[in-house]
């Protein structure tokens, strides 16, 4: 670990090499609150990645923008996929999101020091894609220089790419986006009333693909409905969290993951087995990322209008994804008011998020003007059958931005990004129209 440097407010906290890559780590203090800088600051860190041979060049920045909403930057073992790519000419910045891995974790430690939910609610409020693109300002100006950088959007990175774009493209050189043009009319109702059919479909294809599991989840679910199945950290097992693990269904490997899940489910006494209980508990914890559960319908907020469990009221219009239907049908991407009691994890967060849910006022995310008389180039994969983030959405956004160019596939599903040939098609898209902006 590298000597601690201290300058300007900005500090570099340990420099090393991992083979292929020579890191520096950073930890810069921003407002709690950007629009009330009176409420504290907490810390938001950054890791800097550049080829050691030219590390010492002045390179163009790049910064990964995590999917989430509440990820944190990748932890790269390799130059493998997109970050091979743009290490031979670029300085890649991973930046963990505000409440984050090292960037001032919120977790349920955090959640129980506060004395009401009215507070623990606003303080949430300000862990959403305006806070998250100020911080990245404050990185781009105090740390990395002030010359533009461009940005690579993963998911949820796609919306805090148009709220970039709508606040401050003077930062921006380029935008790639994978899997994450959000619609500009922020609807948390819409989104889910076209999710519930996709994932409809992939839970479809899971059983075509492997037709025996549809008895033996039933089995499985036969024996969670009587209610005394603990998981490992003394959690009751329902049959609703066990479906929540549909989330997976949406990446590539996911039916596979969730076949061999299944495949030893059962110990040879008929009781689930060990084995099952603990990766089920690592799968529907949200011990990593509470805070994917805690602001999933928060981010459509945008002007005026509750998201009030809006997965939750879609999924009453389905009954086909009844705990007692058969086949039983797994969930995705949706997070409902039960997990807030169910899952130990989040139980902190439950009143705070039942604040958040409704809630009626919420700043605004986009400027449409803006995005229509965008000038940074834009590219970005559109994945046919996304089962996260649909792909019409993502079309209409298109159409409505300046700049942006689409590139369909249904070569990938929404972890495409993991391949290299997707940044490499989002590059050669950009440079065909003649490059990213350039500082005069």
């Amino acid at each position: 670990m590298g000597q601690k440097e201290e300058s300007g407010g900005m500090t570099v906290t340990a420099t090393y090499t991992i083979p292929g890559m020579r890191v520096r780590d950073h930890v810069v203090d921003v407002p709690l609150d950007w629009s009330d800088p009176d409420r504290g600051a907490i810390q938001v860190f950054a890791r800097e990645i550049a080829d050691p041979v030219r590390d010492r060049e002045d390179l163009p920045c790049l910064v990964y923008l995590q999917g989430g909403p509440g990820g944190k930057g990748p932890r790269p073992l390799g130059r493998d996929g997109w970050l091979g790519v743009a290490l031979r000419d670029h300085r890649v910045i991973l930046v963990d999101q505000r409440g984050t891995g090292r960037s001032s974790r919120v977790d349920g430690r955090r959640m129980r020091a506060f004395a009401t939910d009215r507070e623990a609610a606003r303080f949430l409020a300000c862990f959403r894609a305006d806070s998250i693109v100020a911080d990245h300002e404050h990185l781009r100006k105090t740390v990395f220089g002030g010359g533009r950088w461009s940005t690579l959007g993963q998911s949820y990175g796609g919306f805090l790419t148009l709220t970039y774009l709508s606040t401050a493209p003077e930062g921006l050189s380029a935008c790639y986006v994978a899997g994450g043009l959000p619609g500009l009319d922020p609807s948390a109702a819409e989104v889910y009333r076209r999710t519930y059919p996709r994932v409809e479909a992939k839970n479809r294809e899971f059983y075509r693909r492997y037709p025996h599991q549809a008895d033996h989840v039933a089995r499985i679910a036969d024996r969670l409905a009587e209610g005394d199945v603990l998981l490992p950290d003394g959690d009751v097992l329902t049959v609703r969290r066990l479906q929540t693990l549909g989330i997976d269904f949406g990446m590539k490997p996911g039916f596979e993951r969730m076949h061999w899940l299944l495949d030893e489910a059962f110990a040879g006494d008929g009781w689930l087995s060990a084995t099952f209980l603990h990766q089920v508990l690592a799968r529907s914890s949200y011990a990593d990322n509470p805070l994917f559960a805690v602001l999933q319908e928060s981010i459509y907020g945008h002007g005026r209008g509750a998201s009030a469990w809006a997965a939750q009221a879609e999924r009453a219009r389905h009954p086909q994804f009844a705990e007692g239907a058969r086949p039983l049908l797994f969930t995705g991407e949706m997070m409902y008011p039960w997990m807030f009691e169910e899952i130990a994890e989040l139980r902190p967060f439950r009143g705070a998020v039942e604040l958040l849910a409704t809630r009626e006022e919420w700043p605004g995310l986009y400027d449409l003007d803006r995005l229509a008389a965008n000038e940074v180039p834009v590219a970005a994969a559109v994945y046919h059958d996304d089962m996260y983030v649909d792909a019409g959405l993502q079309l209409d956004t298109a159409s409505r931005v300046g700049n942006v160019q689409t590139w369909v596939t249904n070569e990938y599903e929404h972890d495409g990004i993991g391949d290299d040939r997707v940044f490499t098609r989002l590059t050669e898209l950009v440079r065909a129209r003649g490059g990213g902006v350039i500082d005069a």
